[in-house]
């Protein structure tokens, strides 16, 4: 067991849980592209139904979960909110990962799902999200040197 109490359990169980989210997208129709653009243009409101029905069911699982056991069964670690701020960058990627979303049909989850069910055309849009997902990398890093050397004192 690793340092931060995750051992073979808990990966089997992501393991697990990334198949079963698999299965359901591929299931739902949300693996396929066109499905997802229909619903995006208005023309099929069945995938409002999946993403409600998910949110649903999750939202209920935190609340009540998180009340009634106070630490995770796996890592024994209390459970804690996560604190992001509302700044530019989360309104830049969200209108990037939109747009992306809205051209394509593709969200990162459904498209490996698609690549599950045989849609190998998908490959292309896996990969533009592995660039896009690297470029934002290198971005973070320049900027964040640049930074470091406005805020270094001068010689």
């Amino acid at each position: 067991m690793s340092d931060d109490g995750r051992g073979l359990l808990f990966m089997a169980l992501v393991v697990a849980g990334g198949l079963l989210h698999g299965f359901g997208l591929a299931y739902s129709r949300m693996a396929r592209p066109e499905i997802v653009l229909d619903f995006l243009q208005l023309e099929d409101f069945g995938l409002l139904f999946v993403m409600g029905g998910a949110a649903l069911v999750t939202g209920l699982a935190i609340q009540l979960g998180t009340r009634i056991i106070k630490t995770a069964p796996l890592t024994g670690t209390r459970y804690t909110g996560r604190e992001k701020g509302f700044d530019r960058n989360v309104i830049i990627g969200g209108v990037v990962f939109g747009a992306g979303w809205g051209l394509s049909g593709v969200c990162p989850g459904a498209g490996y799902a698609s690549l599950g069910i045989g849609n190998y055309r998908i490959l292309w849009a896996v990969a533009g999200l592995f660039i896009g997902a690297y470029a934002q990398g290198l971005w973070r890093v320049h900027r964040n040197s640049e930074a470091r050397e406005r805020s270094a004192p001068g010689d």
